[in-house]
């Protein structure tokens, strides 16, 4: 039997970006600076993670196309308890299948420009196409149980979003780590390193965790995570939490990743 030999690629990969559909991002988070400004640091691979919202991941990665940077679908979920978690995809079809499962579960609020900021779709270019009229940052009617089988049974990966903060944090909002729902991975936020993380909070023992920019402004895109994998997907994500087959995951120190 002939032993063919996977190629394992490194890339450095920032999880969590927002664009100018989340009323919270700057103006300037419109995919071709999104893709250039990624490039100009090194990252490779990005996932697009808008609050609550699916629309503008198509036009980043179209703006990819012929550049160094895989884009990846995700989003942002806000759920009933207030959590924020990255659900990840490996393709579109995935994300709008588990969108159009979510999509009634929020409520019909008409966003405030003048108090919540705008939420505006674009094409690759960053030109206007249409303002989002419902609000993106409300909650979900799912909980985070909820959530997570959805995402599952979806294919994605869910993943609680700086899990260390006050606002829509895990641990601040639930004081615990739910046992019920079997996490993996679980996301600090860039203000504290992994080992200051655990000595906090012993609840994390046994949790992998992984570290973004949570970018809302060009600037903040980090690429705090190196992957060592056959190709960007959950499955070699999986592999690589669990330095499973030659793969791997590191966190990069904050003041290294420029």
């Amino acid at each position: 039997m002939e032993n063919t030999q996977i190629e394992l690629k490194t890339y450095r990969a920032e999880l969590h970006l927002h664009t100018v559909l989340s009323p919270c991002a700057a103006v300037e988070m419109i995919p071709p600076l999104i893709i250039q400004e990624a490039e100009e640091k090194g990252i490779n691979l990005i996932a697009v993670s808008d609050h609550n919202a699916i629309e503008n991941i198509s036009a980043v990665m179209q703006a990819a196309h012929g550049t160094t940077v895989t884009v990846l679908p995700a989003m942002e979920l806000q759920t009933r308890e207030e959590i924020h978690s990255l659900c990840l995809f490996d393709t579109l079809e995935q994300i709008t299948d588990f969108y159009d499962r979510l999509r009634p579960t929020f409520p019909e609020i008409r966003n405030n420009v003048d108090y919540f900021g705008e939420q505006f779709v674009v094409d690759a270019t960053g030109d206007f196409v249409r303002r989002e009229e419902r609000l993106l940052i409300t909650s979900s009617s799912l909980s985070l149980k909820d959530a997570w089988e959805l995402t599952t049974d979806h294919g994605g990966l869910l993943i609680p979003a700086h899990i260390n903060r006050s606002a829509f944090g895990l641990i601040p909002i639930l004081g615990f780590i739910p046992k019920d729902i079997p996490l993996e991975v679980l996301e600090i936020s860039h203000h504290i390193n992994p080992e200051q993380a655990r000595a906090n909070y012993p609840q994390l023992t046994g949790y992998y965790l992984i570290q973004n920019g949570d970018a809302h402004q060009l600037s903040e895109i980090a690429g705090f995570n190196r992957f060592h994998i056959a190709e960007p997907s959950i499955a070699e994500f999986k592999l690589a939490f669990h330095r499973s087959a030659g793969r791997f995951h590191e966190l990069i120190a904050s003041q290294n990743a420029k």
